[in-house]
């Protein structure tokens, strides 16, 4: 019988999920003690098993040479860079990872940002909780030009939404979509142009060694002063000193993360900018969203490949 191990804290607590993946697989080890699990205390939880369901886990070379049983890893989430492809794929470790199943939970999110932002909720909030009541005068999302950079799952979802909103859509990308470009009126740029023209961009590309630092203070200043900037995709992918800079001085309208480089972020200062608008990594943590992910996971243990082959979509 298949020994499968669920690292995941949060699919160990899902009742739903639990009962699913136990019917397919009963010989499964859950998280039950609610811990992270890291370094020699990860290697002992998997130890034993030949599949197992991770999310936030780190995976390297000495975890996969400390398990050689191991054959399996299904991911749950999208976010792949915790894990060393190269160190799976060496150690003859497969992959089921299924891209854009949150897809529709992220854009969501940055739709609610972007209208938060434009219409100075969080600043008008606060005020009316200090005593103070006032209008605020703001921009509606209708019309505005937005620049996605990464067109992937999230990023063509997010076109789709922003249709009824007339947006002008702008969008970087490594690859090119020319049909889907085609077909939903974006015009595809680089980045330079992207940040200088738009008045949202939103960020949504894995974070590598070929995107950390993307939008370095270098960057940043090409943005206009009336732009708004959401990072719902990966911590580390904006230099956050260099936009906590330009936010006191007001050099840009305002900002809204959903991930930080060090989670939970640690500077009170840029967080509690009237600006600056702060999730607690929440993208994809929708009712929805949890359960197609799951599910998916449970789908990865028996649909698998070459890591890097899958990766690659």
């Amino acid at each position: 019988m298949t020994r499968v191990a669920v690292a995941s804290r949060s699919f160990s607590r899902h009742p739903v999920l639990r009962a699913e993946l136990l019917t397919r697989f009963p010989a499964t080890t859950f998280n039950d003690a609610g811990v992270s699990l890291k370094g020699e205390a990860l290697v002992g939880f998997l130890r034993g098993h030949e599949r197992a369901i991770t999310a936030l886990e780190r995976l390297d070379d000495v975890l996969f040479a400390a398990l050689p049983e191991l054959r399996v890893i299904s991911k749950y989430g999208v976010g792949l860079d915790m894990i060393d492809l190269e160190a799976m794929r060496a150690h003859g470790v497969q992959l089921g990872w299924t891209g854009g199943v949150n897809k529709r939970s992220v854009s969501e999110l940055v739709i609610a940002f972007a209208i938060a932002m434009l219409r100075h909720l969080p600043a008008a909030r606060d005020e009316v909780l200090g005593g103070t009541w006032r209008q605020h005068m703001g921009r509606q999302l209708s019309g505005k030009t937005v620049g996605i950079v990464g067109c992937g799952h999230i990023g063509k979802d997010l076109t789709g939404m922003l249709k009824p909103f007339g947006c002008r859509v702008l969008a970087n990308d490594i690859r090119d979509f020319p049909d889907f470009y085609r077909a939903n009126d974006v015009s595809p740029v680089d980045l330079e142009t992207l940040l200088a023209e738009s008045e949202i961009v939103t960020l949504h590309t894995p974070l590598d060694d070929s995107t950390r630092n993307l939008l370095s203070a270098e960057r940043l200043g090409l943005l206009r002063r009336d732009a708004i900037l959401i990072n719902a995709a990966r911590g580390g992918l904006v230099d956050e000193a260099a936009l906590k800079a330009m936010l006191i001085e007001g050099r840009l309208a305002g900002a809204a993360f959903d991930v930080f480089a060090t989670e939970p972020p640690d500077d009170r200062e840029l967080l509690e900018l009237p600006g600056f608008l702060v999730s607690p990594h929440i993208g994809g943590s929708s009712e929805e969203a949890v359960l197609a992910m799951g599910r998916a996971a449970i789908d990865g243990l028996d649909r698998f490949g070459d890591p890097l082959e899958v990766a690659e979509g």
